[in-house]
C-alpha cells in the first residue's frame, strides 16, 4: 500500500468558470488511455460533466472525480466548479487535495472566483501550480497574463515554460530548464528539438531569472549560484520540487487544453512537484472528550483509522454516497466505523472508487485515498469517521453564506409537504443551501448562493423526485405598532335565552422601545375582574395582535395593562373576557396612530476599490444607510443597514456592477419605520390580498 500511496497525487482544477478546468481534465484522462473517446463541454459528452443540469448550463455544478496513470504514477483529480453560484463545493472538495493547479484563461486573464480559490488553497496549505490555458485563442497574451498573476498572488510565480507562437499559431513551448523546444502537431504528438533562434535571447533571459527564483529555495544552492558556479538540471529540479511544495514560489506553465499542447508537460510537473499523501504533515483534530486538547494523525496506514466526509451525493435511487478522503489508517472492502459527531456506528458494504459517474468497487485503501460508500444512515458532509476506540474530531470548512432567498411553491395543489421533503433530502449534498418554513409568511423559503443556484436546485427536484416547485419572490415579514398611549373600554355582551355571555375590561396600551416585544401588567384592584378571567383577556390580546388593523402584519413592541372592567356572577366566562380583550386590543391599536414597520438588514459588502461609487450610489437608491467602511487586503468593507425589502434582488445586480468581484454578507438587524408613502402602497396591496 505505501508503494501506491507514494506514487499517489491528488490534484484539484481551479479557476474561474470557462477557464477551462473540464476540457483539460477531459484531455488529461483521453491522453493517458482512461476513455477512449475525448469529449467537448460544447457537445455535452465530457467525464466529469455528466448531470443534466450542468449539460444544460455548460458550467460544472459540482466536483467531478477521476484517476489516471502517469508514467507509473496516480494522478486522482477534482475538477471543482469555478462559478460563485456553487463555489462551497469547491472549498470542500479542496480540503481532499494535496495539490492545486489553478488554470487561467490567457484571454480573459484572472478573475474574482481564481482568487478565492487561490486564498483558499493558501489557508488550506496547499501547493500550487498556474497553468496559463487557451493561449490558441485571438487576444491569448501568456506575458500579460503572468505579470497580472504576478500583481495579485503570493506567494510569488516563477516562469518555467515559454510559449513558441501566439494565438492562431501557438504550436509548442519552451522548457527553461533543459533548454528544449516541446513542437506539437495537429494530432498531439510532440517533436522535441533546439528552441527557435528568434527566442534564444528571451529563453536565456528567463532561465537566468528562473534558476535564481529556484535557488531560493534552498541555501547551498543560493550559495553555489551566489559564487557563479553552474547549477545542474537534477539540482534545479530538486530545488523547484523543494519549493513548490514548501510554498516558496509558484511554477508557472501554459499550454492549450483543447489543443493539446503542454499537457504532457504539465502532468510531468503535477508528479515531480506535488506531494504523495505520505509527505504531508500530520493533520490536526480535537479530542471530542476535552475541546481543549489537541490530536494529531499522520499519514500512516498502521495509525488508527481517520476521515472526514466532505461530499455527499444524494440519489433517489441508490441512496446517499458519502465520499471521504483518509487521514489515516486503511479501510477494506466492507467494515465499520464510528461518527464522532452523531457519536454512532455505522457499517459499510463496499468500498467504492470514483471515476466521473461511475462508481467502481475496490478492495482496500489507505491515507490520503478519496473514496466512496454508500448508504450511511446518520453521516454528513463535514462529518468524522473514526476507529470508535480512538476518536478524534476534525474541523471542516463551513459553507459560504446564502445570499438569495426565493419563495418555493408547488404548481400541483397540496403538494407542499412533497417540495419541502424533496428539498430537504437534496440539502445533504450541498450544504449551501438552507430551507426554512417561514412561520409568519406561511411560505417554505430556499436560500442559496445566487439565483442560479435556486434554479439548478428546483430542476434537480424535478428530474430527482417528479416533483413541479416554481419560485417566487418571497414575501417580507411586515409588523405593526402604535405610536401613542391609549386607554380604551373592551366590552362584550350578548343574551340569547338562558345564559348570556359578558366580558367587560378596560385597558390601557403604550408603545415600548423597538425590538422589547409584547408586555402584559395585571393592574386588576379590588375584583373587579376575577382572577381566573385575567389571563383570558390576555390570550385575546394575544391572538389578535397576529393579524393588526393596517394590514394584518403582526403587531409589535407595546405594553398592555389592564386596569379596570366588570363581570356579571352568571354570565361572565373565559371566552367573554378572551372577547372582550379582543375587542380592546382592536379598537386600542385603531387610535394609537399605528404604523407599519419593516426588517431592515445589516449588510456587509466587499469590493475592490474601483466599484465603491457604483455601490454606495445603488444603495441610496435602496435607501440604504452606510454605517462605515474598512479595508480588508485589496479590497474595500461597506457597511451598511438596508430595508429587506430592496435588498431581495441585490445578488444580481452586484454580480453586475463589480463584474462578479463583488461579494455581500446580510444578517437580520432590526425593525424601523416604514416611510408613509410606502406603506400606503404596502398597506393596499396586502388588503387587495386579503381579498382575494
Amino acid at each position: 500500500m505505501s508503494e501506491r500511496l507514494n506514487k499517489l497525487r491528488n490534484i484539484a482544477l481551479v479557476g474561474h468558470g470557462s477557464s477551462g478546468k473540464t476540457s483539460l481534465s477531459e484531455i488529461m484522462l483521453f491522453k493517458t488511455g482512461t476513455i477512449k473517446r475525448l469529449g467537448r463541454v460544447e457537445d455535452g459528452n465530457t467525464v466529469m460533466d455528466y448531470e443534466p443540469e450542468e449539460l444544460k448550463r455548460l458550467i460544472s455544478i459540482s466536483s467531478g472525480f477521476n484517476q489516471f496513470n502517469w508514467k507509473k504514477n496516480i494522478i486522482s483529480l477534482i475538477d471543482t466548479p469555478g462559478d460563485q453560484n456553487f463555489f462551497t463545493d469547491t472549498i470542500n472538495s479542496l480540503q481532499a487535495a494535496d495539490g492545486v493547479v489553478v488554470v487561467i484563461d490567457a484571454v480573459d486573464g484572472i478573475k474574482v472566483q481564481t482568487e478565492l480559490a487561490w486564498d483558499y488553497a493558501r489557508e488550506f496549505g496547499l501547493p500550487a501550480v498556474i497553468f496559463i490555458n487557451k493561449l490558441d485563442r485571438e487576444r491569448a497574451d501568456f506575458i500579460r497574463t503572468f505579470k497580472n498573476a504576478t500583481n495579485i498572488f503570493q506567494p510569488k510565480p516563477i516562469i518555467l515554460q515559454l510559449p513558441v507562437g501566439s494565438e492562431s499559431g501557438f504550436k509548442g513551448i519552451v522548457d527553461l530548464i533543459s533548454m528544449k523546444a516541446h513542437i506539437y502537431d495537429s494530432d498531439g504528438k510532440v517533436t522535441t528539438g533546439e528552441i527557435p533562434a528568434d527566442m534564444m535571447e528571451s529563453a536565456n533571459k528567463e532561465r537566468e531569472a528562473l534558476i535564481e527564483n529556484i535557488a531560493e529555495a534552498d541555501d547551498k544552492l543560493i550559495e553555489k549560484y551566489l559564487e557563479g558556479e553552474a547549477l545542474s538540471d537534477d539540482e534545479i529540479k530538486a530545488a523547484l520540487r523543494k519549493g513548490t511544495i514548501s510554498g516558496t514560489f509558484v511554477p508557472v506553465i501554459c499550454g492549450s487544453a483543447i489543443k493539446d499542447i503542454g499537457i504532457d508537460l504539465l502532468m510531468e510537473l503535477v508528479v515531480n512537484c506535488m506531494p504523495s499523501p505520505l509527505e504531508k504533515a500530520p493533520r490536526k483534530g480535537r479530542d471530542p472528550n476535552d475541546e481543549g486538547k489537541t490530536i494529531e494523525r499522520a499519514p500512516d496506514p498502521e495509525a488508527p483509522f481517520s476521515a472526514f466526509v466532505f461530499k455527499t451525493v444524494a440519489d433517489p435511487y441508490a441512496g446517499r454516497l458519502s465520499i471521504m478522503k483518509i487521514v489515516s489508517g486503511s479501510l477494506g472492502e466492507s467494515g465499520n466505523f464510528y461518527n464522532v459527531n452523531k457519536s454512532s456506528r455505522e457499517r459499510y458494504n463496499q468500498l467504492l472508487a470514483i471515476a466521473g459517474k461511475e462508481q467502481k468497487p475496490i478492495t482496500e485503501a489507505g491515507p490520503g485515498e478519496i473514496v466512496a460508500v454508500a448508504k450511511l444512515k446518520e453521516t454528513a458532509t463535514g462529518d468524522t469517521l473514526c476507529d470508535e476506540s480512538s476518536k478524534i474530531l476534525f474541523e471542516c470548512a463551513k459553507p459560504l453564506p446564502t445570499l438569495i432567498s426565493f419563495a418555493v411553491g408547488s404548481k400541483v395543489k397540496g403538494e407542499e409537504d412533497k417540495i419541502f421533503i424533496s428539498l430537504s433530502k437534496l440539502l445533504e449534498e450541498d450544504s449551501a443551501l438552507k430551507l426554512e418554513r417561514n412561520a409568519e409568511t406561511k411560505e417554505i423559503l430556499l436560500s442559496g448562493r445566487g439565483q442560479v443556484h435556486i434554479e439548478v436546485i428546483v430542476e434537480k427536484v424535478k428530474r430527482k423526485f417528479n416533483v413541479d416547485a416554481q419560485l417566487n419572490t418571497p414575501k417580507v415579514p411586515y409588523k405593526e405598532t402604535i405610536k401613542k398611549k391609549v386607554r380604551v373600554q373592551g366590552r362584550h355582551k350578548k343574551q340569547s335565552g338562558g345564559h348570556g355571555q359578558f366580558g367587560d375590561c378596560w385597558i390601557q396600551m403604550e408603545p415600548l422601545p423597538r425590538g422589547k416585544g409584547f408586555e402584559f401588567v395585571d393592574a386588576i384592584v379590588g375584583g373587579s375582574i376575577p382572577r381566573q378571567y385575567i389571563p383570558a383577556v390576555e390570550k385575546g390580546i394575544v391572538e389578535s395582535c397576529q393579524k393588526g388593523v393596517l394590514a394584518g402584519f403582526p403587531c409589535i413592541d407595546f405594553r398592555v395593562t389592564l386596569d379596570d372592567g366588570s363581570f356579571h356572577a352568571v354570565d361572565s366566562s373565559e371566552m367573554a373576557f378572551k372577547i372582550a380583550g379582543s375587542i380592546a386590543f382592536k379598537k386600542a391599536v385603531q387610535e394609537a396612530k399605528p404604523v407599519l414597520l419593516e426588517p431592515v438588514m445589516k449588510v456587509t459588502i466587499t469590493t475592490p476599490d474601483e466599484y465603491m461609487g457604483d455601490i454606495m450610489g445603488n444603495l441610496n437608491s435602496r435607501r440604504g444607510r452606510v454605517l462605515g467602511m474598512d479595508t480588508a487586503g485589496k479590497n474595500q468593507v461597506i457597511i451598511a443597514n438596508v430595508p429587506m425589502s430592496e435588498f431581495l434582488t441585490y445578488e444580481p445586480d452586484l454580480r453586475s456592477m463589480t463584474g462578479g468581484r463583488g461579494i455581500y454578507t446580510m444578517e437580520f438587524s432590526h425593525y424601523d419605520e416604514v416611510p408613509a408613502q410606502l406603506a400606503e402602497k404596502i398597506i393596499d396591496a396586502a388588503n387587495k390580498e386579503k381579498e382575494q
